[in-house]
């Protein structure tokens, strides 16, 4: 059973949906690349479900991307500012 629905407060968060927008791909797609059902794909981005290992990483494999730019316990803010960096005293 998954822990979400365990209650158990043990978040994962990801940036699936994102990067799957900007690589233009559907939840079928991935679904398709990584073995799963596209239901799989759509309760992973709600937070839903929890991926395995495997599945986790497969997923990496198909950005191209490590685990942790995927997936993180703590909720990950815009990838603007991660990438962009506002200054103290920049309008």
């Amino acid at each position: 059973m998954s822990p979400v629905r365990r209650g158990e407060t043990l978040p994962i968060y990801n940036r699936i949906a994102v990067l799957r927008a900007e690589q233009r791909m559907s939840r079928a797609a991935l679904a398709d690349a990584v073995n799963v059902n596209v239901q799989t794909i759509g309760a992973l981005e709600r937070g839903d479900h929890y991926p395995s290992l495997d599945l986790a990483l497969r997923i990496c494999d198909v950005f191209a991307l490590p685990v942790e730019a995927v997936f993180s316990r703590t909720e990950f803010g815009p990838l603007s500012a991660e990438v962009y960096p506002r200054t103290k005293g920049t309008s």
